[in-house]
């Protein structure tokens, strides 16, 4: 179940990123420019401050409490607590506090940038619809659906934006209305996850309140603070880059990031069907396959990220180069680091996924806050003084310290950590690559045949570093996991 979802999952998160790559490095630059692509991009990040709120962690309450319900009922109340609970927050909150202080927030928000002022609204609307359809979607994982949830998740708002970009290059809309078609787009995205959600399963209505009500509200808290502080460090580069610099570095940084999220596919696929998995090994107490899924997810995540690694950094240089944007080439550094750190971060598996469903997941609130603190003033003094490089620094810095302190916390009490031998082997598999391919120069034996084309270079590039890397990781035997997948899927299609 975990392959085929992952592998499907994986498929959608690739084309979500294809789409994503032509909106950030094509459409945007060419038919928005960087100022707009900029303000599209932080009102985004904010709304994904905002959204965490609203949510309060009910999303994350469902996945660990749901396979611990003993019967129907307590399923039904434990989603409808989920499914209410958010609009409280909202409707006593959220919107009272907007109104009150509309001005103060606009001011604010817009203190570098006046027009970012103008569209509040979108912020308050987008994480409304957000909030939700992560409620939604949890409803979905719980029940070991991931794949068209996934696909809302990762590929819709992507083609979403590519679809406005086209409508507003040919000048059938302005941008005003492309801020409310964005917004309309995430509120039918939400109908089709409310529709697919109670196809798979349908509540009865009840209003009783779950019986183990303190235990979710006080878990729901404590996510709810570690949400917001998570979203805080995903996001607070951009609004600090937006404050400290020009929004157009905004545009610049936002490119290097999505370049270097490439990284992150395998995990992000992964995680949608692990997570409620490994809420139920939790519920069930069992530790042998919880530690094995943990090497298992470690193993297979970084040997696959380490290839989507090397394609993007050996290839970096001509692909800047062949997009034709030339300014956007200030941040080509932000790729190195940042590829770095989220690199790290894959090989823990499914490590975070143990600590937020056990009984320790209080620490994420800790992790949370230290992260938190740790951005805004690395960011707050690194950013003046190398502008988005520090960013990407300051990145770098507080995933590797937080993360070291989660792989410290898992080894003190389960007595174990993602790493083994195997670990060894891909990192050792991925640095004989690189530097094999640095001293090849694959590009030179295609402009000795052809005219130099950059296209043709970062295909020949690509294919020859993948080549290389199966074939030594097939030697390595670090493929075994993938070999055993595929004899998996092909005696299904046997039988069939």
């Amino acid at each position: 179940m975990i392959a085929r979802q992952s592998f499907f999952n994986t498929i959608t998160i690739g084309l979500a990123f294809l789409i994503g790559a032509l909106n950030t490095i094509y459409f945007y630059p060419t038919y928005l420019g960087s100022e707009l692509q900029g303000l599209v991009v932080a009102l985004l990040a904010i709304s994904n401050l905002i959204q965490p709120i609203i949510s309060f962690g009910v999303q994350h309450s469902l996945i660990k409490f749901f396979s611990s319900c003993k019967n129907k009922i307590e399923k039904d109340s434990l989603f409808l607590f989920s499914m209410v609970f958010p609009i409280i927050i909202f409707l006593t909150i959220i919107l009272p506090l907007s109104l009150f202080f509309i001005d103060e927030i606009i001011q604010i928000i817009s203190a570098k940038n006046k027009i970012m002022g103008k569209y509040l609204f979108m912020i308050l609307a987008i994480s409304f619809s957000t909030a939700y359809f992560e409620v939604f979607y949890s409803w979905s994982r719980v029940n070991m659906k991931t794949i068209f949830g996934n696909f809302l998740k990762e590929f819709y708002p992507r083609a979403l934006v590519f679809s406005l970009l086209i409508i507003y290059a040919f000048n059938i809309i302005d941008f005003d209305l492309f801020v409310l078609l964005l917004i309309g787009g995430y509120y039918f995205r939400l109908l089709l996850m409310i529709i697919y959600s109670l196809n798979i399963y349908r509540p009865s209505l009840t209003f009783t309140l779950p019986n183990n009500f303190k235990k979710v509200f006080r878990y729901s808290l404590i996510i709810f603070l570690s949400g917001s502080a998570a979203s805080l460090i995903l996001d607070i580069d951009k609004s600090m880059i937006s404050n400290y610099l020009t929004i157009e570095n905004v545009a610049y940084y936002s490119v290097a990031i999505f370049i270097a999220a490439v990284i992150e596919i395998p995990g992000r696929a992964m995680f949608q069907i692990v997570n409620p998995i490994v809420a139920k090994l939790i519920n069930e107490n069992d530790n042998k396959r919880l530690i094995s899924l943990l090497k298992k997810t470690s193993n297979n995540l970084l040997l696959v990220s380490g290839l989507f690694f090397l394609i993007i950094i050996l290839n970096l240089n001509d692909f800047y180069v062949w997009s034709s944007l030339n300014e956007y080439k200030s941040a080509i550094g932000v790729v190195y680091i940042v590829s770095l750190a989220k690199l790290f971060s894959i090989s823990l598996g499914c490590l975070n996924n143990i600590i937020t469903n056990s009984k320790y997941y209080v620490y994420v609130f800790w992790f949370s806050i230290i992260s938190a603190f740790l951005a805004v003033f690395l960011n707050y003094y690194l950013i003046p003084l190398n502008g988005i490089i520090g960013a990407a620094i300051a990145t770098l810095i507080v995933i590797v310290l937080i993360n070291l302190g989660k792989l410290i916390l898992i080894q003190i009490k389960y007595k174990a950590n993602p790493y083994n031998f195997k670990t060894i082997l891909s990192v050792l598999l991925i640095g004989i690559v690189y530097f094999l391919i640095i001293t090849l120069k694959p590009e030179t034996f295609i402009d000795n045949i052809s005219d130099p084309n950059l296209i043709y270079n970062i295909s020949f590039r690509s294919f020859l570093i993948a080549a290389i890397y199966v074939l030594l990781a097939y030697f390595f035997g670090l493929t075994k996991d993938f070999q055993e997948a595929v004899l998996r899927f092909r005696g299904k299609g046997i039988n069939r």
